[in-house]
């Protein structure tokens, strides 16, 4: 009681008392808007630089987002301890917390780490077709935490993107061309020539299949019940489907007409001893209608 009397009776030690907390609020506001324009103008270069460097715009936000965060906890806490505030207690609670949030989250945080890669390293991108954690479909849209993709009865599938780089990943949209690779098979008893003649002829009929790298035929593998061939042809990636559908079509309905057989597997079963049992039951059914107590 007697200092807040002593101030009011002094109005110059009530200035002199007054001063400092102002300036250390008024530092403390200047640290804090001061240092958040700056953060501001950094993480603006940032984005500068990120675009020049034709980084995904989606990977670009999300870790501009990050780092504006992070600078503006590095700049609160400075300007709280220009007021007094103890901020090595204030950074050790910031820390257990995102320690805590980190542990909830690991899945969450293994996904995001791979959205990064995938985004960064761009095995796919949108409208691909490829084949990733157990999943074959278009890619619809690459997320930071998961990709989602369009399958082919046109399900909407999630995939998280942990998941995919954990696992091989097959991107058939990759290169501008494919090859089809078939392996057809004739009976031993069929004109060898002439299937070979045929198939030849079926692959330069076929428009979508390209002149270049040239198409072949080979005898492959001489099989139990087949002599088979190695048909391989070159397309366009997006012909690929098409022209293998119309080729193995083309294939078995000009070798029927042709004659030329198309084996399947077949199976001689011999049971040892059939034959005698067969005559034992015979002979005993000969010998029971000879009995004179049935006539």
């Amino acid at each position: 009681m007697s200092t807040l009397s002593a101030w009011w009776q002094s109005p110059q030690l009530l200035l002199d008392s007054a001063t400092p907390i102002v300036l250390n609020v008024l530092s403390a506001l200047l640290i804090f808007f001061v240092g958040k324009w700056i953060i501001k103008r950094l993480i603006w270069l940032f984005r500068r630089v990120m675009k020049t460097t034709h980084v995904d715009d989606m990977l670009t936000g999300f870790l501009a987002n990050v780092l504006y965060g992070l600078g503006l906890t590095v700049v609160a806490l400075a300007a709280l301890g220009k007021l007094g505030v103890d901020t090595t207690s204030a950074a050790a609670v910031l820390g257990g917390t995102a320690l805590a949030i980190g542990l909830a989250l690991q899945g969450q945080l293994a996904s995001f780490a791979a959205g990064v890669i995938l985004i960064v390293f761009r095995p796919f991108k949108k409208g691909d077709l490829v084949e990733v954690g157990g999943t074959t479909g278009i890619v619809e849209e690459i997320k930071i935490i998961h990709t989602v993709m369009i399958t082919f009865d046109n399900q909407r599938v999630v995939v998280p993107n942990a998941n995919i780089t954990s696992n091989t990943i097959t991107n058939f949209y990759a290169l501008p061309t494919r090859r089809i690779d078939l392996t057809i098979g004739i009976g031993y008893s069929s004109d060898l020539r002439k299937a070979k003649l045929i198939l030849e002829q079926l692959l330069a009929d076929e428009p979508r299949v390209l002149k270049n790298p040239e198409p072949s035929v080979v005898v492959s593998d001489l099989m139990d019940n087949s002599v088979n061939f190695a048909v391989r042809g070159w397309t366009m990636t997006g012909d690929w489907w098409g022209a293998r559908c119309a080729l193995v079509e083309q294939i078995k309905l000009t070798f029927d007409e042709q004659g030329i057989e198309i084996p399947f597997p077949q199976r001689s079963i011999h049971i040892e001893g059939l034959e005698d049992s067969l005559q034992k039951i015979m002979h005993q059914s000969s010998g029971v209608s000879q009995d004179p107590k049935l006539d």
